[in-house]
């Protein structure tokens, strides 16, 4: 495994040059792409603000140094190599050839690697979140992410990654109920942000993620993918360099498409809950690896920190985490 190349790995059993596979990946470089995407500097905070309001999710160059993302990228390497060795017919736990990161590991949290870590340390994360709750009482939900491997050809649903409230017999991740039936978690202020941070760049090729802009407002269904019209499939965020990062309304609607490349594509994160919203977290970080963290990282994971007494079990087991709602990865 250690050996192999992604395209060895991920094209296992699959023609990467079949036909199909072919005319797919000349269309995809010739029409897909987002319009109109705008890819921000880290100078334009409140400009950044005011897309992500309107559109569910913005894009921001330039947030990692190179030394930071080539770190990032040789950690996510690393660990996608441990999940994927794992898993010998490729089935992943978030459809065929796409894994979540924390949805792998026991804790269902990366805060226990120093990549992940790094990200939490971050200042700018930090400025932009602050900025966007308007406070810094925000809480860490989770360090997470996804991954896709060569050969994910099929796009995934489009979907939203928090709905309304379901019973507790159903899922224990469900903290919002009007039992008037009168709001939705689409008439709310966002409830929490995902950070996904780019290690590698991100092109038409290699399983960008499509983004629905304005979707996180939306009142009606999501389409289906008979349903879903050509222009959403192709709204890709693309093109994205690595080091850039992409704040997400989870409620907006997205999906992952075919990664047609040969090359691995991962979109590692972190997740804040706004100071008014929260779920039930499990421990993450260990309390000596939590010490280490800047104090913006500190306040932020103090919800995500095991007790100093308790030691965070360690490992990757390949299969859909129980007690969860359904959250396909992007």
């Amino acid at each position: 495994m250690t050996t192999a190349t992604w395209s060895d790995i991920g094209w296992l059993g699959d023609d990467r040059d079949a036909p199909a596979t072919v005319e797919a990946r000349a269309y995809l470089e010739a029409n897909a792409g987002l319009a109109g995407l705008e890819i921000l500097e880290k100078s334009e905070v409140e400009r950044a603000v005011r897309i992500f309001r309107r559109d569910g999710f913005v894009v921001i160059r330039d947030v990692l140094t190179a030394d930071q993302t080539a770190f990032l990228r040789d950690g996510v390497t690393q660990v996608a190599r441990e999940i994927v060795a794992a898993d010998e017919q490729r089935s992943g736990n978030r459809g065929s050839h796409r894994y979540s990161f924390g949805g792998s590991s026991v804790t269902r949290s990366m805060a226990h690697r120093p990549e992940w870590q790094m990200l939490m340390n971050v200042p700018f994360i930090h400025e932009i979140v602050a900025e966007i709750f308007e406070s810094d009482g925000y809480s860490l939900r989770s360090a997470s992410g996804d991954f896709c491997l060569p050969g994910a050809s099929a796009y995934q649903p489009l979907h939203s990654d928090m709905g309304d409230w379901r019973s507790n017999d159903s899922t224990p991740f469900s903290s919002f109920h009007d039992p008037r039936t009168m709001l939705s978690t689409r008439d709310l202020p966002c409830p929490y942000v995902c950070i996904n941070v780019l290690p590698f760049d991100q092109h038409a090729l290699n399983g960008p993620t499509r983004q629905i802009p304005g979707s996180q407002h939306a009142r009606g269904p999501i389409p289906t993918l008979d349903e879903e019209p050509e222009w959403m499939r192709l709204s890709t965020v693309t093109p994205a360099l690595a080091g850039s990062i992409q704040i997400r309304d989870v409620r907006a609607w997205h999906g992952g498409t075919p990664n047609l490349s040969d090359d691995l594509r991962a979109i590692p994160n972190v997740e804040f809950y706004a100071p008014w919203f929260h779920e039930p977290t499990l421990p993450g970080i260990s309390y000596d690896d939590y010490r280490t963290l800047s104090e913006p990282a500190q306040r932020a994971a103090r919800f995500h920190v095991a007790d100093s007494s308790e030691e965070l079990p360690a490992g990757y087991v390949v299969k859909p985490l129980p007690n969860r709602s359904p959250k396909p990865a992007s």
